[in-house]
């Protein structure tokens, strides 16, 4: 299942996607985003039957992704984004 999580400004649309069937909860993207965005909870809140912990973004983050990611929004010669880097399953995908 993609947990879509996302906003939109001047410059485009931006979404956040975690693949839930990657996803096996580690925890790694949360200790590697520097705005905190990622939590891992033990019932996913879109698929309560799943019987493991899922990463997701934090729901007091959730209305704030157009200035807590801002740090990482890539410009011109960005590196690849620590959240996605530190996911080893690549459940991680950014749009932008």
């Amino acid at each position: 299942m993609l947990a879509h999580y996302g906003y939109q400004d001047a410059s485009g649309d931006f979404f956040i996607t975690i693949d839930t069937g990657f996803c096996n909860g580690c925890g790694d993207c949360a200790d590697a985003c520097p705005a905190k965005l990622f939590g891992v909870v033990e019932e996913d809140p879109n698929d309560p039957l799943r019987p493991e912990p899922v990463a997701i973004v934090a729901g007091d983050k959730r209305n704030r992704l157009k200035y807590e990611c801002h740090s990482c929004k890539p410009t011109s010669n960005r590196p690849p984004l620590p959240c996605v880097e530190a996911c080893k399953t690549r459940a991680i995908q950014h749009s932008w």
